[in-house]
């Protein structure tokens, strides 16, 4: 029998936040056990602009996901939106100098960290390392070289950085609300996990998730990622030109938008036409010119993205379309029309049951898509592996009872201070949580540092999450 774990993810977009918890018993067995979806307050393109209101917005969410799965959430993997990102792809070497020239899993851990081992600038950190092939001996494209013979080992991967104040303030979001951060995932890699094929995957395609504020752009080749990208335009931008251009408030135009908007191509319509909400009367035809016109202007420039020109051989299997802004009447034709390549809305393209009706949405691909990554990593059939930094033990809570069997000596040297422990080891302290928790990660990465401050008995503040009081 399977054994069943339930995992909880929270999405958290300019428009909305969802929660999600799911009883997870293999990658292709998963029931969706609770979904919370609430407005987003407090962030604005992806980043928090505002803590407090933006707090306030995850922790609805995660109550009503609570409520309607009846589990308690006490962690969550955490989708990472934002223009604050950016990508490349390195390549690391290293020798195979066993007498038998045979490629074992500590040399896949050698050469991967090799390739992670890039600079990047300050203020910025490694959020993933994906390999995306390896080479042996200068024969390319190999997906798993383990006990094949050679003396050279190369790999190709996909790094992508993000912005440390950013993340650090949406992790911080997340913890006040009482949820520990599993990890924290690029949300165009989740949403591939939840609508593209394998076939896709394989030949070439570009996924596209249109937000309310950015635009998430990741193309997939020959099985893996190839390179990502973030547009700060999305939803919001289209709703914005029909406020100003029709002289209506933000909230009917949107609610216009979303009620008569149809880009169509060739698209007909009289100019007496009108459409109304709540007491307001605008064109039929104007609104849905103004709608196409920014669209069209998104599809250019999302093709600008693609890192060549020939882009027909990069991705022949087209562009598919995720997010809020995808469901809006023939965006698809038009996508067809001014790209001149395959274009499809994105469907989920794996089977889960349970409380699912609102997920089959393309503006909830990235929320599904948050599980499918952990289920797919969790029952090693991931089709990528996110390297980070070795780790002898299992994180946080091995971490936390070194720091509480320990406290004694450690009130003695580090009283008054935060602490940064790796494993079983004090690696840093500082007065400031800031300046460490931005030396630390930017040195190890993100989830194996666990960052207590040391104080007396009576409180223990650990920063990962809520105040814990000791008796």
């Amino acid at each position: 029998m399977a054994k069943r774990k339930n995992i909880s993810a929270i999405d958290v977009g300019t428009t909305k936040i969802a929660t999600i918890t799911a009883n997870v018993r293999s990658e292709s067995n998963i029931e969706v056990l609770g979904v919370g979806v609430v407005p987003s307050r407090g962030l604005h393109k992806g980043i928090v602009v505002n803590m407090d209101e933006a707090k306030q917005s995850i922790a609805a969410s995660v109550r009503e996901a609570q409520r309607a799965s009846g589990i308690r959430i006490d962690s969550a993997y955490v989708g990472v939106p934002g223009r604050h990102m950016s990508s490349f792809n390195n390549r690391g070497v290293v020798a195979i100098s066993h007498g038998d020239r045979l490629v074992r899993p500590q040399d896949l851990k050698r050469v991967l960290s090799a390739a992670r081992s890039v600079c990047v600038p300050e203020g910025k950190q490694v959020l993933h390392a994906i390999p995306r092939f390896y080479a042996l001996d200068g024969q390319e494209m190999i997906k798993q070289p383990v006990g094949m013979h050679g003396t050279r080992l190369d790999v190709e991967t996909h790094i992508i950085t993000a912005s440390v104040t950013s993340i650090q303030n949406l992790a911080k979001c997340v913890r006040s609300v009482g949820v520990d951060v599993e990890d924290l995932i690029l949300e165009p890699l989740a949403s591939g996990e939840a609508v593209l094929t394998p076939e896709e995957r394989e030949t070439g395609v570009i996924l596209a998730d249109i937000g309310g504020g950015t635009t998430d752009i990741a193309i997939f080749k020959n099985g893996s990622i190839y390179h990502t990208s973030i547009l700060p335009v999305g939803g919001y931008q289209v709703t914005s030109d029909i406020s100003i251009g029709l002289d209506l408030p933000f909230k009917i135009a949107d609610e216009m938008k979303k009620k008569y908007g149809n880009v169509t191509p060739d698209l007909e319509l009289g100019e007496t036409i009108q459409v109304e909400e709540n007491g307001h009367s605008v064109s039929h035809r104007t609104l849905c010119r103004i709608i196409r016109s920014r669209m069209e202007e998104l599809l250019d420039l999302i093709l600008l993205e693609m890192p060549t020109t020939d882009y027909h051989s990069l991705v022949p299997s087209g562009l598919v379309l995720i997010g809020g802004t995808a469901n809006l009447t023939g965006l698809v034709d038009l996508g067809h029309s001014v790209l001149h390549m395959l274009v499809r809305k994105g469907q989920l393209s794996v089977n889960i049951y349970g409380v699912t009706d609102i997920l089959r949405d393309p503006a909830f691909a990235s929320t599904v898509g948050l599980i499918l990554w952990q289920a797919r990593k969790r029952g090693g059939a991931a089709r990528q592996v996110e390297v980070k930094r070795p780790r002898e033990v299992n994180g946080f809570p091995k971490a936390r009872a070194f720091f509480e069997s320990n406290h004694n000596k450690l009130l003695a040297k580090y009283e008054g201070k935060y602490i940064a422990i790796l494993n079983r080891e004090v690696i840093d302290a500082d007065d400031d949580f800031s300046l460490l928790a931005e030396r630390v990660y930017s040195r190890y990465g993100y989830k194996d540092i666990y960052m207590p401050k040391v104080e007396r008995k009576g409180t223990i503040l650990h920063i990962p999450t809520p105040q814990v009081k000791k008796g």
